[in-house]
């Protein structure tokens, strides 16, 4: 069943639960009268409320949620808030809509959201749906995607403190601190081919494109084709690093010092273990990566129009239209 069309409840809105991470809001009363009162403009009744904690970040809250028969779940707070949501979400007909209130926010940057509480609703109650594929990772899901050396080592040297005055720029002096680093020897098996040897600083394995800051990394990645998308990157030096960062930043077909590939199951084996990434939240570091694909798995609240190659299509257009939301709730 499409959740945009939902259990419609007796006021005529969709049902909702909003799952947050009280430590991201600033003042979490004036948050849940904002939103509570943008989503009575809408007409849509009041939403239940979660709080995650340290012991559970918000897998378990979003499980409550769908059990008690909501369609969609607001997931506010960073990366580690999202991904537990979606993993409570998987498999379900229950949508997922997000309220970003961190810093990297990978899921939200390839969505054109930034901190915006009135376009996240927005985009919720127009009810633009996508269903899209997850990858896995043990029993942990990725939206975005995994990595495996580099890019974890960057999230490690970036302090919250330093990523709650300046943003995510803040990611840009925890990778500096890490470009002269060796690389690692890596096999990396794609399906039933045959494993592939290289010296690499870092494999990512995406769902979607978009890096923190709305970088586009993987400009043919999309989150329902069925396969996830094996970037390689082998700079071995500072020059290496910024012609790779400049085409990246130019959008050319063409990456000096990074190969792409695509599957369906992916494992990548390193010499020695190595800081690993979902969805720019640090998991346990190792020597191994296994990610696959699960095809069809989460419905996801996105800016119309729904079908866009990219998944940002009408972000802008929806926050202008979500100014007029918030000002309608405000004069009630």
């Amino acid at each position: 069943m499409d959740p945009g069309q939902g259990r419609r409840s007796a006021e005529g809105g969709l049902r909702s639960a909003v799952v947050v991470n009280p430590v991201k809001v600033a003042d979490l009363d004036e948050f849940r009268r904002t939103v509570d009162d943008a989503l009575a403009a809408a007409g849509w009744p009041e939403p239940l409320w979660f709080e995650t904690a340290v012991e559970d970040p918000g897998r378990g809250q979003t499980e409550q949620a769908v059990k008690a028969g909501v369609d969609v779940v607001f997931a506010c707070g960073g990366d580690g808030t999202v991904r537990s949501c979606v993993s409570g979400l998987v498999g379900t007909d229950v949508a997922l809509a997000l309220l970003p209130q961190g810093t990297g926010n990978l899921l939200a940057a390839n969505l054109g959201l930034a901190n915006d509480l009135a376009a996240g609703l927005e985009v919720a109650i127009e009810r633009g749906r996508r269903l899209l594929d997850v990858g896995a990772v043990e029993d942990h899901y990725f939206t975005v995607m995994a990595g495996m050396g580099f890019d974890a080592q960057m999230l490690a040297a970036t302090s919250e403190t330093t990523k709650h005055w300046i943003g995510w720029p803040a990611y840009v002096m925890g990778a500096v601190r890490h470009l002269r680093d060796r690389p690692m020897k890596v096999s990396i098996s794609i399906d039933d081919q045959a494993p592939l040897l290289r010296r690499a600083r870092s494999v990512l394995v995406a769902n979607v494109g978009r890096l923190q800051g709305g970088v586009r990394l993987l400009t043919d990645a999309e989150p329902d084709d069925g396969y996830l998308d094996v970037a390689v990157l082998t700079p071995r030096t500072l020059r290496h690093w910024i012609a790779l960062g400049w085409a990246v930043l130019r959008r050319q077909d063409r990456v000096p010092r990074m190969e792409v590939l695509r599957g369906r199951r992916v494992e990548i084996t390193s010499n020695r273990a190595q800081p690993r990434e979902l969805d720019g939240d640090l998991i346990e570091p190792g020597c191994t990566l296994r990610a696959e694909i699960r095809r069809r798995a989460l419905w996801l609240c996105v800016p119309q129009p729904e079908q866009a190659p990219d998944l940002a299509a009408d972000a802008a257009a929806a926050a202008d239209r979500s100014e007029q939301l918030v000002e309608e709730a405000r004069r009630e």
